[in-house]
């Protein structure tokens, strides 16, 4: 009887984890579908889920509308420099307040997770003009700043939480073997928490790749990322539902596939500790 309830167990939450799935998955699924249909068939009530004309116009149309390539660029180096730089800043902030922590050490970190409570426009008019007088708006540069900055509190927490089940007893060690701080974050430490730099470095990835905010307002035309080339199709006139789906498919496309072979990773880094 036992055996019989915990099979069923499995096969109910087998079909409510395959039934939640397809339920978040469901939008992405409609955009998809919906990139492939005429604009009237877009609009249409009731809509079609598989029974229609299927064509690639929309795609057609934005390329030669956009320069996908262009903002694709643009996505990779905005996206991968702001990551790298918020782990060249988070890796020792975070191995200074797992190991060297002081009275202060958790109110910094209250602090700096109370940063991300902030709405962004708060700060628009005042960043906005900053980066007018420096000459940073549209360009890669001042979007790799402010990305890297508004993902550096949720970084140095990952790894702040990741550095902490690390035992002291190694690191003690490695210094007793008279290996410097330099020695041991890059010899110690880092091999040891490659599955959570790698699991932090995806999540921040992915979360600079989808800012629409920053760079919806700090860029026109030579720094567009993919979140501008999607905004492109959103005009007075109205929204083109059919050719807005096709774009916003050629934007997830690259993070969706990375984050496809990446999720074992990524699951592995989240929910497993340093040393198993």
């Amino acid at each position: 009887m036992a055996r019989t309830a915990t099979r069923q167990r499995v096969v109910v939450s087998t079909i409510g984890a395959w039934f939640f799935g397809f339920l978040i998955f469901f939008p992405i699924l409609w955009m998809v579908l919906a990139s492939f249909k005429t604009e009237l068939e877009a609009f249409a009530i009731p809509p079609s889920f598989l029974f229609f004309h299927w064509t690639a116009e929309n795609y057609a149309t934005v390329q030669e509308r956009s320069d996908y390539v262009l903002h694709a660029m643009n996505s990779i180096i905005i996206a991968g420099g702001s990551t790298l730089i918020a782990l060249l800043i988070a890796i020792p902030a975070a191995w200074s307040m797992a190991f060297s922590p002081t009275k202060r050490t958790k109110d910094i970190l209250l602090w700096m997770l109370s940063t991300k409570m902030m709405p962004p426009v708060g700060v628009l008019v005042p960043i906005y003009l900053i980066y007018k007088s420096f000459g940073l708006l549209d360009s890669r540069i001042g979007l790799v700043f402010i990305l890297c900055l508004g993902n550096l509190p949720i970084v140095i927490w990952m790894l702040f939480t990741y550095f902490k089940e690390i035992p002291r007893d190694i690191l003690e060690a490695a210094r007793m073997d008279g290996a410097t701080i330099g020695r041991e974050l890059i010899y110690v430490l880092t091999p040891m928490a490659i599955p959570g730099l790698a699991s932090t470095m995806l999540l921040n990835l992915i979360l600079a790749w989808n800012e629409a905010f920053w760079t919806l307002n700090l860029s026109t035309s030579n720094a567009a990322p993919l979140t501008t080339f999607i905004a492109s199709y959103s005009s007075p006139e109205g929204l083109f539902w059919a050719k807005l789906s096709a774009a916003s498919t050629l934007a997830i496309a690259p993070i969706l596939v990375l984050g496809w072979f990446s999720q074992k990773q990524l699951v592995r880094g989240l929910t497993f500790g340093a040393v198993k």
